[in-house]
C-alpha cells in the first residue's frame, strides 16, 4: 500500500469567520487542522448550563473524505485578518488558539499573562478593558498551565508531597515548557529532570528558560538526564508529566530515552514503595499508553491527559464568562463526563480498526 499523502497549505481553502446573528456571544477555536476537537462541545456544555446563548466556532473544518492524512481541511484565516475581525465584533467573547498559531500570535496581542510568557505559547485569548483608556484589549494566556496544575493536584493522594522533591518531564515540546513553569510555581519542585530523544530540543528549552529567568538561584534547575544508570541513582521524582506520542521506540536515541524513563519508573519490585504520580498527556488515539503501562507496573498513580483538557477548558470558560465555573461541582462533573465519554468512544473506534 502506498504511503498516505499529506495535504499542503497551498491546497487548502480558507475557513470564513462567521458570527451567527441569532447568538449573543461567539467564541472561536483558531488553528488547523481541527479534526474532532473536543473544545466546542466542552464549551457548549458550559454555555448551556449557564443559560448563555453562546457557541464556539472552529475556524477549520474537514472538506471531504480522502485516503490522505490529515484529510482535506480548511485553513484558519491569517493572524492579522483573524484579530481584525474579532476586534470589530461586539459579540466576540474569547478564543482558543491551537497550532500553528500558538507562538506566532503572541506579538500581535495587546498583552500577555505570565502563563503565556513562561510557557512560551498562547492557547487562549480573553477580553480585558484597559484600566486607563477603557478600550477593549485582547490578552493572551495559556490555560494549559492551569490544566496541568489541576490535573496533578486534584488527583494526587497528597499534593504537599510535591514540594521540595524533584519532578520529571518526558519530552521536549510545548508541554515540557508549560510543565516546567507549573512545577516551579505551584508544585515547589526542587529539581526538574528532563528525558527526551532529541538533545537539541532540551538545549533549546534550557536556553529559552535562561532568557525568561536570568536569576537561576531562585529557580529549580533543569537537568537533562541521558543515562539510565544515572537516573537509577537520582532522587525519585514525586511528579512526572509525559508529553510524547504513543509509539514504540525505534531509533537509537528513542531506545536510549526509553531506558532512562524505565529507570525512573522502576519495575514491579519497586511498586510497593512508590508514592509518585504521572500525568500522561497523550490520550489520543487511546488514553492508556505504553508509558502509562510502564508507570502503572512500577506503582505510579497514572492521571490521564483528559483531566488536563478538562481543567484548561474550565479556566477558559471562567475567563470568557466571568463565572466561577469550578465552584459549580455539577457543571464540572458534566464536562468530565463529556470529555471522558468522548475519549472512550474514540479509543474504542481505534481499537476496532486495528
Amino acid at each position: 500500500m502506498a504511503a498516505p499523502q499529506v495535504t499542503t497549505s497551498t491546497q487548502q481553502p480558507e475557513e470564513p469567520i462567521t458570527s451567527p446573528v441569532n447568538l449573543d456571544g461567539v467564541a472561536y477555536l483558531y488553528g488547523h487542522p481541527l479534526l474532532n476537537s473536543m473544545s466546542p462541545p466542552l464549551h457548549q456544555t458550559v454555555y448551556s448550563s449557564l443559560g448563555l446563548n453562546w457557541t464556539q466556532i472552529p475556524l477549520s473544518s474537514v472538506t471531504g473524505t480522502s485516503e490522505t492524512y490529515p484529510p482535506p481541511f480548511t485553513r484558519s484565516p491569517p493572524i492579522e485578518k483573524f484579530l481584525a475581525t474579532i476586534r470589530a465584533n461586539p459579540k466576540f467573547v474569547g478564543s482558543s488558539v491551537t497550532m500553528p498559531h500558538k507562538v506566532a500570535i503572541m506579538p500581535h496581542l495587546d498583552d500577555l499573562t505570565e502563563h503565556a510568557t513562561q510557557a512560551g505559547a498562547c492557547n487562549t485569548i480573553f477580553l480585558r478593558n484597559d484600566p486607563i483608556t477603557g478600550q477593549r484589549q485582547l490578552v493572551g494566556t495559556n490555560t494549559d498551565c492551569d490544566g496541568i496544575r489541576e490535573a496533578l493536584t486534584q488527583n494526587a493522594p497528597d499534593p504537599s508531597r510535591f514540594r521540595g522533591r524533584p519532578a520529571l518531564i518526558i519530552g521536549g515540546g510545548g508541554t515540557a515548557r508549560t510543565a516546567i513553569y507549573v512545577m516551579r510555581r505551584w508544585l515547589g519542585s526542587s529539581r526538574i529532570y528532563v528525558v527526551n530523544r532529541d538533545a537539541s530540543e532540551v538545549a533549546a528549552i534550557i536556553a529559552e528558560d535562561r532568557q525568561r529567568n536570568p536569576d537561576p538561584i531562585t529557580q529549580a534547575p533543569i537537568i537533562h538526564v541521558t543515562d539510565p544508570a544515572e537516573a537509577a541513582k537520582l532522587e525519585s521524582p514525586s511528579a512526572i508529566v509525559s508529553g510524547i506520542p504513543n509509539y514504540p521506540p525505534k531509533t537509537v536515541e528513542e531506545i536510549k530515552a526509553r531506558a532512562v524513563i524505565q529507570a525512573f519508573l522502576g519495575t514491579a519490585a519497586d511498586a510497593a514503595k512508590q508514592e509518585g504520580v504521572i500525568l500522561e498527556m497523550c490520550y489520543h488515539p487511546v488514553p492508556w499508553t505504553e508509558i502509562a503501562e510502564l508507570a502503572s507496573v512500577g506503582g505510579w498513580k497514572v492521571i490521564l491527559g483528559s483531566e488536563a483538557l478538562v481543567w484548561q477548558g474550565l479556566e477558559q470558560a471562567r475567563l470568557w464568562t466571568g463565572e466561577d465555573i469550578v465552584g459549580n461541582p455539577a457543571l464540572v462533573e458534566q464536562v468530565k463526563e463529556l470529555v471522558n465519554g468522548s475519549v472512550a468512544k474514540r479509543a474504542a473506534a481505534t481499537r476496532s480498526n486495528l
